[in-house]
């Protein structure tokens, strides 16, 4: 079966770009992005912009759109995100079957977790951001939870037909002691929801001139604060409880921090293991899946993956973090 990425040409991606009222010099450089496609596109006489071309049926028109309201929301607030380009009073755009939009490009170096002073300037621009996310929810994004992360990413697992017979029953035991820990916790912490960046990995934080540039708001949708702060957490248990009490310090320079909800650390790494291996096996259509993660349903990748399950489990019975 084709895909529907298959036609999309290098061509068609300058059209869109053109379409816009710019006129490309026809350097065209893919990025980084698996879920929808991604390029940096030369223009003439200027700098270079970013289209970013979305996974056709993943999200609705009116999702997207609040995808970029938040952005705008944000940015007007004079916060460091990259909103989309405002063209003729729209902000998202759509040809061939395919909706897109533009940014301006953004330069930056990677966020270091081990430097405490930048966790502390993410802390209190985070802390900002979740201070306006609070003021309204999302009318048409999902919610992240146990049910949409958990029990509905072992359920695509269960059901795609790419877990080895023989290690079938293990994952379906596993998953289930792990999905009955994880709705416990989830209905004892106080965890009301809010809009999230919901994707808050380093790689979507770049470091510009000792400030925080926040990109990529593609997973948004509402959740627990605690979401867009724990993947801001590694190495061991120590280090991760002295980031974790820098972001706050510089959180609760803008709003309370959501200290009651550090108990669902464990759990919403483990949330983010179970929903990463359910994204590969629904995206396995998409050829470029196959290029770019080509070790995924082998036998190895799911011995692996069952066994930091079996980590995660006992992660979810230790003592959670300490804010010190």
């Amino acid at each position: 079966m084709t895909h529907p990425y298959q036609a999309l040409t290098q061509d068609k991606v300058i059209d869109f770009v053109e379409s816009c009222g710019f006129y490309s010099d026809g350097r065209i450089f893919p990025l980084n992005s698996y879920e929808n496609r991604v390029y940096q596109v030369g223009i003439e006489d200027s700098t270079p912009i970013i289209i970013k071309i979305y996974r056709p049926n993943r999200w609705t028109l009116d999702q997207i759109q609040e995808e970029h309201d938040f952005l705008i929301e944000l940015s007007n607030a004079d916060i460091s995100v990259v909103p989309p380009m405002n063209i003729n009073g729209k902000t998202l755009f759509e040809q061939d079957a395919f909706s897109f939009c533009l940014f301006e490009r953004k330069a930056g170096r990677p966020l270091e977790l081990d430097q405490l002073d930048q966790l502390y300037e993410v802390g209190t621009q985070l802390g900002r951001i979740h201070s306006i996310a609070k003021a309204q929810p999302f009318q048409t994004r999902p919610e992240l939870s146990v049910k949409t992360f958990g029990h509905n990413s072992a359920k695509i697992i269960t059901q795609s037909g790419m877990l080895p017979s023989y290690l079938e029953e293990p994952y379906q035991v596993l998953t289930k002691q792990l999905l009955d820990i994880m709705d416990e916790r989830w209905a004892s912490v106080d965890h009301s929801p809010i809009r999230l960046q919901g994707d808050f990995h380093p790689g979507n934080i770049l470091i510009r001139d000792d400030k925080s540039i926040f990109v990529d708001f593609d997973d948004c949708r509402e959740g627990p604060a605690i979401q867009d702060i724990w993947m801001l957490l590694s190495g061991d248990k120590p280090q991760q409880e002295a980031q974790l009490c820098e972001i706050k310090e510089g959180y609760e320079m803008f709003a309370e921090f959501p200290s009651q909800q550090v108990p669902l650390v464990e759990t919403m790494r483990t949330l983010r293991q179970l929903h990463y291996a359910a994204w590969l096996a629904s995206r396995w259509d998409d050829p470029a899946f196959h290029h770019n993660f080509p070790w995924f349903g082998q036998e190895r990748y799911w011995s692996e993956h069952i066994l930091a399950l079996k980590e995660q489990l006992s992660g979810l019975q230790e003592p959670p973090l300490q804010l010190l």
